[in-house]
């Protein structure tokens, strides 16, 4: 038999220790690069079940919108071609990042500004770093074009948001 004292110690325990585990701090990077000379470092940070921050800087680029997405494999054996489609776990339609009906890497679009640089923050619920939905070893991508998020009415807008070639890309890792 255990006292009511030891029995609450023990409660007290499991939840810190559950604490402890749903408020853990999760960090990841990407290194992006092309051969163009698009260049820049994508942060996410993650606590606990909360949305994901994406914080970035990149060089190189055109001014203007582009798109920016998670594309599901981080493979880059082929350059960025090879890094797949949006990331899109639950098989939805392509769209704006405020939109329910959306890829999980539909993350809109990066302004870039006259001197060829973006820096942003990105809040994301739907890019989780830990999970079976884990964005942890796919690509982040930069697009040519801005992403019409879903909305342009072309044929290529409800899969990829008509956003043109993939300029830079890099695969997400885990961070210290």
């Amino acid at each position: 038999m255990v006292c009511g004292a030891c029995v609450e110690c023990l409660n007290f325990k499991l939840l810190a220790a559950f604490d402890e585990i749903t408020y853990k701090m999760v960090k990841a990077v990407a290194v992006l690069g092309s051969k163009e000379g698009v260049s820049g470092t994508v942060f996410f940070t993650q606590e606990g079940d909360g949305p994901t921050t994406v914080t970035g800087s990149l060089s190189g680029l055109q001014p203007g919108p582009h798109g920016f997405h998670v594309h599901a494999l981080g493979d880059t054996t082929n350059g960025c071609m090879s890094t797949g489609p949006h990331f899109n776990p639950v098989g939805k339609e392509h769209g704006a990042p405020e939109d329910e009906n959306r890829h999980a890497g539909d993350l809109g679009n990066v302004t870039v500004g006259e001197d060829g640089t973006a820096n942003f923050t990105i809040v994301d619920s739907q890019i989780p770093l830990s999970g079976p939905n884990s964005i942890i070893g796919r690509a982040v991508v930069v697009h040519a074009d801005p992403d019409d998020l879903g909305k342009g009415g072309h044929e290529l807008s409800k899969t990829t948001g008509n956003a043109g070639g993939r300029v830079a890309c890099g695969i997400i890792g885990l961070q210290g």
